[in-house]
């Protein structure tokens, strides 16, 4: 399972938005999938850089995978990670592929491909953000934290070890 492999980012979205008749969804948060490269070093990011908890892993069966269209049959071991405690709590579940070369989508920036395109983690402090990234050797895109107008909140931005995308938004108290 240690093979390096492209990611292609595959969201398990599954479907518990808050709607009028709440008995139709389990949840009102969804769970996001992310296809990796590198299990231990995408495990290292989501937990040390960003600030996920690992919560457990599981592992989905070779015919659930075909039968279902997810893979061509491969059994998948998949990491769960959350951001919070509860029903409440968003969830990531980070796989890596041991059969397939899995394609790396255009990263350049968030719009330079159709889909899913980035992760938003809102924060109670952006300094205290910036210190979990040093800390973690992440480095932060262009000049960031940037400053959004009309208000006191600063936008800072990383990628992932395969290039995905991570906003983290909070208060501008970085400085």
């Amino acid at each position: 399972m240690k093979k390096p492999l492209s990611i292609l980012a595959v969201f398990s979205l599954l479907f518990s938005f808050a709607s009028a008749d709440e008995s139709e969804f389990r949840t009102a948060t969804i769970d996001l999938g992310i296809v990796v490269s590198d299990l231990d070093a995408s495990m290292k990011f989501y937990t040390e850089a960003i600030g996920f908890t690992a919560t457990g892993e599981f592992t989905a069966a070779k015919e659930v995978t075909k039968e279902s269209g997810l893979s061509a049959g491969e059994e998948i071991v998949i990491k769960k990670l959350a951001l919070g405690k509860g029903k409440g709590a968003t969830t990531i579940k980070l796989m890596q592929s041991a059969m397939e070369k899995s394609k790396k989508s255009d990263q350049t920036y968030i719009t330079s491909s159709l889909g899913f395109s980035y992760l938003t983690v809102h924060v109670n402090s952006t300094k205290v953000a910036l210190e979990r990234l040093k800390k973690a050797g992440v480095k932060v895109l262009a000049k960031g934290p940037a400053l959004i107008p009309g208000g006191n909140v600063a936008l800072t931005v990383v990628k992932d070890p395969d290039g995905n995308f991570v906003e983290l938004v909070g208060p501008a108290d970085h400085k």
